[in-house]
């Protein structure tokens, strides 16, 4: 979501002409309102992001050659760590998104999804190299 987001700017301009308009009583709602808007925006963008990611993922899995046996290489090393970092980026929005909608509740469980998921990943990366060292 980019800052000079034209439809963006127009729904703020309507939002604080309404607000001018319908008075200081309604600035709740009409807050409330425009900030449900901006959230779907966002949600909207960090899905595409992640639809992305994940079709680049699988992408880059049908290429990779499983069998290969030695030290991991560079590339899996990073795609180890890129993993850890791209969930770092989505922290940002999710914990937006979570305390906003539940406050500190939801940010301790945005939180908690995403160590949950950078612990799956890791156990899985570490099963799987024990398993190609068993064979």
């Amino acid at each position: 979501m980019d800052a000079r987001d034209p439809e963006l700017s127009k729904e703020l301009s309507a939002t604080l002409q309404a607000r001018k308009d319908l008075g200081a009583e309604y600035e709740s709602e009409l807050i409330d309102s425009f900030m449900e808007k901006v959230t779907e925006r966002l949600d909207n963008r960090v899905e595409q992001r992640v639809r992305r990611e994940l079709a680049q993922q699988q992408t880059s899995f049908a290429r990779a050659d499983r069998r290969s046996i030695g030290p991991p290489q560079p590339s899996a090393r990073f795609a180890r760590y890129g993993f850890a970092g791209f969930t770092m980026i989505l922290a940002i929005p999710l914990s937006a998104i979570g305390a906003v909608n539940a406050g500190t509740a939801g940010l301790f469980i945005s939180w908690a999804g995403i160590v949950g998921v950078n612990l799956a990943q890791g156990l899985s990366s570490a099963w799987a190299k024990a398993r190609q060292d068993e064979d």
